[in-house]
């Protein structure tokens, strides 16, 4: 497909057009590095994506948890199995390949609305949250500190997207010591109020960067791929998706949807690979 990307060849790779996927790859090169800007993950699903799911290890499905609620604060919430009565709930809707986004939108609104209700009730003090996150299971996947180096080396704005606890997800990132100047955080975050009980409040994307009109996009659900829409004139755009659970059954529609897919694929491998030739010299 591309020899200056060998972990293309990996097995963990789909591709339904590689000659599209090797001229955007070549158009990236060729437009430069100021040019290019790399969203990741919004997932129409907020609850459940657990902080930076595209970039954190995907969790085994019988221990997943909606979180940052869940998988971080679990052994902190009061009654935890409210939530897995919601993942359970919720959670085959967001992946049901022949939902539409229309209708899963709603409900996904449903499921995110009642989570954070819970979180609210459980009056998290703001200087819980580094502990909170240091005794939690998050953990970034294999790689991450390369792909953050490359991007912050280089000054291209890194967007992570989630309906999720933005508080949390910044806790994560700066824990595992790669929060740098070019990684943008956009979710909700809590207002703590002078008794420190916490409330949520949302946060929209940044309207910037348009001279960043070569866009990597990452993302591990149908509603990701609408991540770009902000941007106001797109160049290039290669979409990467990571499939993590009900392979078979939803391949054919990531495989129609993102440029590259992949499946069950717990790294960064493939992202960095195409990185390393986007960004040299």
């Amino acid at each position: 497909l591309c020899p200056q990307v060998p972990e293309l060849g990996k097995a963990t790779v789909r591709i339904r057009q590689p000659e599209r996927v090797r001229e955007i790859i070549q158009a990236l090169r060729e437009q430069g590095v100021a040019k290019l800007q790399v969203p990741a993950l919004r997932g129409i699903a907020p609850a459940l994506s657990f902080a930076l799911l595209s970039l954190l290890h995907p969790p085994a499905p019988a221990r997943l948890l909606p979180a940052p609620l869940g998988i971080v604060l679990c052994p902190w919430l009061s009654r935890p199995f409210l939530l897995k009565d919601l993942l359970h709930h919720y959670y085959p809707i967001e992946i049901d390949p022949n939902r539409t986004l229309e209708e899963k939108r709603p409900l996904m609104v449903e499921w995110w609305t009642k989570a954070h209700e819970l979180l609210v009730q459980q009056k998290i003090h703001k200087s819980d949250i580094a502990q909170i996150v240091r005794e939690s299971e998050a953990m970034l996947r294999d790689g991450f500190k390369e792909f953050f180096d490359q991007l912050h080396q280089n000054n291209v704005p890194l967007f992570i997207f989630s309906a999720g606890v933005g508080d949390i997800l910044e806790e994560i990132i700066r824990q595992a010591n790669v929060f740098y100047p070019n990684v943008n955080v956009v979710s909700n975050y809590m207002a703590f109020s002078e008794e420190n009980n916490s409330v949520l409040q949302g946060t929209g994307y940044f309207q910037q960067l348009s001279t960043r009109t070569s866009i990597i996009l990452l993302g591990d659900s149908m509603g990701d791929l609408t991540m770009a829409d902000g941007v106001p004139s797109v160049e290039n755009i290669l979409k990467i998706g990571f499939l993590n659970d009900k392979v078979e059954e939803r391949r054919k529609k990531y495989l129609d949807s993102y440029d590259i897919v992949l499946e069950s694929d717990e790294t960064l491998d493939v992202v960095n690979g195409i990185l390393r030739y986007l960004l040299a010299e």
